[in-house]
């Protein structure tokens, strides 16, 4: 026989051809199919490595995916990677809130209008608004879309509120043109305390996007979860309003419902905890504990809510998480979270404020005091806060020397009479008399310098003219009221002025006192004649009956009202015609003391005593001296000393048991 053939080894399939794969992952990516769009660009990659097409495509479906680590590895596989590249890492790391190194990775990306965009986009989250704004300014003149929203909120979080109108006027468009641009010049017209129009804006905002969803056929939950800022914004204009009721609901509605909008949800839940304050402390920290990571023990915030809240709200909720546990008294866990707070804001006050919270309340107000004016050298420009914090914190614990020297470090609030008046009590505390004098002396001097319309010059020389005539400068506090007399013309200031003078020159404060204008009904009193008088004599009668008669000398007398009789007023149940017998006269004094008590009879057989049969009858002396134990009130003296005598004598004499042991 002839031998058989080997077999030929079968021959792998042949790949399907480039085109039809790139088919196939256009579909993907119109459907958004993203996982399936991935692995077929691997697919095409294996087949030709180094294809910058797949490569890209597989680099926005990981993004499109959310997979931003997955999308930078494939990035950095690419030997040279095009110049998109960088602009397409740069975001990856923007989403994973990597904002110094997107900003570094922007840099190498060509300057374009969406490179622009992004780089402003990291800008905003890093709080550097102000250059965010000037990109927003030079990106005007491009069609870029919801732009003008952006440029609103960037302008509401640098404090600008005041532009914000000017810059719709330059985009040409009304705050009512979009639901978005409405929610954003409404906080702007919050920070500027135009508290009712900006609830008429939200309010208008709300129907918009109610409106302009609903024509894009948005399910109902789509278009709550979409809206629902503005329904906490409304919250938090009720709550500004005072309607701290209506406010709450809108908190507590918004919670229970448990919307998609975590970073909605978070911001309720920190303004109704802020809102209750102190009252209910357990139920305010478990509503905290929603926002925190579920896999750490300590508090920090899941990582979803660390991405979308800006830097204000994350502090704000990590601020009121501490006060929270410090009023639990739950020290521990509030010093944990203080220690890791300056860390996540390194540019912010906030937390030394905690800190020096929390050593006042361990009773450390000292070293309070010395971590508050250390930052305040560290942070000249936030220094004013944390200076009023400092001398707050000196004066409840009894420093004023301390207290005292904060204010005057501040100087914005040197003249304001609000500062004058706590600085003159507390150097008055110290026993700082001139220094407080030197502290009015210099308010007098700059108001009587400004030039301001609601000056306070006269407010302060009054009080200055007061404090020196408390501490017995007569002649000072004369000139300072004759000042007022001459700028104010005031009967107070003349009054002053006359009561200051008289206990220097009598007869100059007799040429002041012809300036007061003579009070009516006055005219027929001889002074003289009063002084004279030994005092005012008591008049029987009613008061002011000599004042009435001599008002009413030369007119008739009004007659007297005579009284109306009314009938007497029985009790509920009470027949006059048939009253009964008469009420115990005795009804309101005590049982014991009525004629009619009889005390209670004592129980002979508590004597008797019983015992065994046959037992021994006491004697005499036992049987007085049980009679006696009967009655220990009559014989409670001789009991009381025959009880001390006893207890001398077996004090002195040693039991037969401690005998006993000191012979071993």
């Amino acid at each position: 026989m002839a031998p058989k053939p080997k077999p030929t080894p079968s021959q792998p399939p042949a790949p399907p051809p480039l085109e039809d794969l790139f088919t196939t992952l256009n579909k993907h990516i119109q459907s958004s199919s993203f996982t399936n769009a991935v692995k077929l660009t691997d697919q095409i990659l294996a087949i030709a490595p180094g294809d910058e097409d797949a490569l890209r495509c597989k680099i926005v479906a990981l993004i499109k995916d959310d997979r931003f680590d997955d999308a930078i590895s494939a990035i950095q596989s690419s030997r040279t990677p095009p110049e998109d590249f960088h602009f397409l890492k740069a975001y990856c790391l923007y989403k994973q809130n990597k904002l110094d190194e997107a900003l570094e990775s922007l840099q190498k990306h060509e300057r374009n209008d969406e490179t622009a965009l992004l780089e402003s986009q990291i800008l905003y989250r890093l709080g550097k608004m102000d250059a965010c704004l000037d990109i927003y300014q030079k990106l005007q003149k491009s069609k870029i879309d919801m732009l003008e929203i952006n440029s609103v909120a960037a302008l509401v979080m640098a404090g600008r509120s005041s532009e914000v109108q000017g810059w719709l006027d330059s985009f040409r468009v009304k705050a009512t043109s979009s639901f978005e641009l409405a929610y954003n010049t409404a906080c702007s017209l919050i920070q500027r305390d135009k508290y009712t129009d900006a609830e008429q804006l939200l309010l208008s905002g709300r129907r918009i996007g109610q409106e302009s969803l609903m024509e894009d056929n948005w399910p109902d939950e789509d278009i709550e979860n979409e809206l629902s800022p503005i329904a906490v914004q409304l919250g938090y204009v009720q709550q500004l309003l005072g309607r701290k009721q209506d406010a709450i609901e809108a908190y507590v509605d918004m919670i229970k419902r448990d919307m998609a909008d975590e970073s909605s949800i978070a911001v309720a839940i920190n303004n109704l905890v802020s809102l209750k304050g102190p009252k209910d402390v357990s139920d305010s920290l478990k509503k905290l504990d929603r926002l925190k990571e579920k896999e750490i023990q300590s508090f920090r915030l899941a990582h979803g809510l660390d991405l979308k809240l800006s830097a204000k709200e994350k502090e704000a909720i990590y601020a009121n998480r501490v006060l929270l546990l410090i009023h639990a008294n739950k020290i521990d866990q509030a010093r944990e979270l203080v220690s890791a707070l300056p860390d996540m804001f390194p540019e912010s006050i906030v937390p030394v404020l905690l800190q020096a919270a929390l050593l006042v309340r361990e009773n450390k107000a000292g070293r309070a005091e010395e971590i508050l004016a250390q930052f305040a050298g560290k942070f000249p420009e936030k220094s004013q806060l944390l200076y009023l914090a400092r001398a707050q914190v000196a004066a409840a614990a009894g420093h004023p020397h301390i207290a005292a020297d904060s204010l005057t470090k501040i100087p914005d609030i040197q003249h304001m009479p609000a500062t004058v008046a706590t600085l003159v009590s507390l150097k008055e505390r110290a026993n700082d008399v001139e220094g407080a004098a030197v502290v009015l002396d210099s308010a007098t001097k700059w108001w009587s310098n400004a030039m301001t319309e609601d000056n306070k010059l006269n407010i302060i020389t009054q009080e200055a003219a007061s404090f020196k005539l408390r501490h017995g400068r007569e002649e000072d506090a004369a000139k300072l009221f004759e000042e007022l007399v001459k700028s104010q013309g005031s009967i107070e200031a003349l009054v002053g002025l006359i009561t200051t003078v008289a206990r220097l020159d009598v007869v100059k404060a007799e040429l002041y006192e012809k300036q007061l204008k003579t009070l009516p009904g006055l005219k027929g009193i001889d002074v003289d004649s009063l002084e004279r008088t030994s005092g005012v004599k008591r008049v029987e009668g009613p008061p002011h009956a000599g004042v009435a008669e001599t008002n009413e000398e030369g007119k008739n007398k009004t007659k007297t009202k005579k009284k109306r009789k009314r009938k007497p007023r029985y009790p509920k149940g009470f027949n006059p015609a048939n009253p009964g017998p008469p009420p115990d006269p005795e009804r309101w004094l005590p049982k014991r003391e009525r004629s009619t008590f009889r005390p209670k009879r004592k129980d002979k057989r508590a004597a008797q005593v019983r015992g065994s049969q046959g037992a021994v009858v006491r004697d005499k002396h036992d049987a007085s001296a049980s009679s006696n134990q009967s009655n220990p009130k009559s014989n409670q003296a001789t009991t009381s000393k025959g009880a001390a005598q006893s207890a001398v004598s077996e004090q002195a004499k040693p039991s037969s048991k401690s005998r006993k042991k000191s012979r071993k």
